[in-house]
């Protein structure tokens, strides 16, 4: 059987065929594009791609290269680094407008251009700022999961109508935002933003972000989950300039629009999303874009707010094998471990005590042990082990690493249920 699944993007893409907008004419390349191409791609947190239309087209990523530089930055500077030279707030204007704050001089947020450019700016070594778009450019294959190329026409043509970029770059320099020469960044910064993609291509990123920093293909960790959570939180509060009220209120995806006609959305823990149309509103922001992604977000509940209230069980299945002193119960869990379904696994067995000598808690079918899972799991093994019960854990994949319980106690820890009790 063939997956429904590009059909209904082929839908989608034929209900949301629009002519109007214009195209980015201000950048000579840009306004020589084809007008009508038109591709949407998914790829889900466990890699599977889904494309219709012009998936195949290159185009440049322009600013969506924004959120993973940002990205960057934090994985290299640090939070308390990176939050001192950019602030987080929306500025609730154009991505080019000159958002500085009036003393200090920091941009209000990394996705307009005065905080793409400071990231930028921070990602350079000091003793080699050149390099810093070469280290951005192999970021952005390993989010794609193939080697990409800088379009050097698209940037040269960028260059030749940068100078509000240049002009915010020395005000960053006076303020003292960063010392780099801002020509040097600029150039840099026209280059990140020319590096050339597919929608194929930035739904593998944007699903990256989903999966938690983790790339769904090729399952490299690229970024750390708290920076994970520092992007798409930026992204959901700036990531589309003077629109991101309006988009969060209404389609309610984290995302990230450029100028070349790409946009990207994240839903977390399910998929990146992404769409190519060059066609712009007023907001920069490709129209046919916007509609695919309204579409998609009715259509599939993709609404942030649209999440379901409460969260599934993690407990699969409770099950007792054996009698008499072999009798063990059974606890087979899956999914994500995190706080709300971990309290519901702590809650079956206070309301429906173990009464077996042995319990073992299989982890075979879970994906991922957040921090606060893992502490409520170690914690239960622990208080059933002070009620006299066997704890034996079931943990082929090395989810839960070094499971010291506190007290000096760790559970006997198996591949599967089968090994013998020696088995460590």
């Amino acid at each position: 059987m063939r997956s429904p699944l590009p059909d209904y993007l082929t839908e989608v893409l034929d209900a949301c065929t629009d002519g109007s907008g214009t195209l980015a004419d201000y950048i000579p390349e840009l306004a020589n594009v084809d007008p009508d191409r038109f591709a949407l791609s998914l790829v889900t947190a466990e890699g599977t791609t889904y494309s219709a239309g012009d998936d195949n087209h290159v185009f440049t990523i322009q600013s969506i290269s924004k959120p993973f530089v940002y990205g960057l930055a934090l994985e290299k500077r640090g939070f308390e680094a990176v939050l001192g030279k950019i602030d987080v707030e929306p500025s609730g204007e154009a991505f080019n407008e000159i958002s500085l704050e009036r003393d200090s001089g920091r941009p209000l947020n990394p996705m307009i251009n005065a905080g793409a450019l400071t990231a930028h700016a921070l990602v350079a070594d000091a003793d080699s700022p050149g390099t810093a778009i070469e280290e951005i450019r192999a970021l952005l294959s390993a989010l794609a999961g193939r080697e990409l190329d800088i379009d050097e026409k698209v940037a040269a043509s960028e260059m030749q109508t940068t100078y509000r970029n240049v002009a915010i770059a020395n005000l960053l320099r006076g303020y003292e935002i960063f010392c780099d020469d801002p020509d040097e960044v600029v150039a840099g910064y026209v280059r990140q933003c020319s590096v050339d993609v597919t929608t194929t291509d930035l739904a593998m990123m944007a699903g990256t972000l989903a999966s938690g920093g983790i790339q769904p293909r090729t399952g490299v960790q690229i970024f750390s989950r708290p920076v994970v959570r520092q992007v798409l939180s930026v992204m959901a509060t700036c990531g589309m300039y003077d629109a991101a009220g309006d988009w969060l209120s209404t389609i309610g995806i984290p995302a990230k629009s450029g100028v070349s006609g790409g946009l990207i959305g994240v839903l977390p823990g399910q998929l990146g999303i992404a769409a190519y149309s060059p066609r712009l509103d007023e907001h920069g922001t490709s129209v046919q874009g916007v509609a695919a992604f309204e579409r998609l977000s009715r259509d599939m509940n993709l609404h942030l707010m649209d999440a379901p209230m409460v969260a599934h069980s993690a407990l699969r299945r409770r099950q007792v094998y054996g009698e008499g002193s072999d009798a063990v119960t059974l606890l087979e869990l899956e999914g994500d471990i995190q706080f709300t379904n971990t309290e519901q696994i702590v809650h079956a067995v206070v309301d429906e005590p173990v009464t077996t000598p042995h319990v073992a808690i299989d982890l075979t079918l879970v994906r991922t042990v957040l921090p606060v899972g893992r502490r409520m799991l170690l914690e239960l093994m622990r208080r059933l082990h002070v009620d006299g019960i066997d704890v034996v854990l079931i943990d082929p994949d090395g989810d839960l690493p070094d499971p010291d319980a506190g007290n000096g106690y760790r559970p006997r820890v198996v591949r599967c249920l089968e090994e013998p009790r020696e088995s460590r």
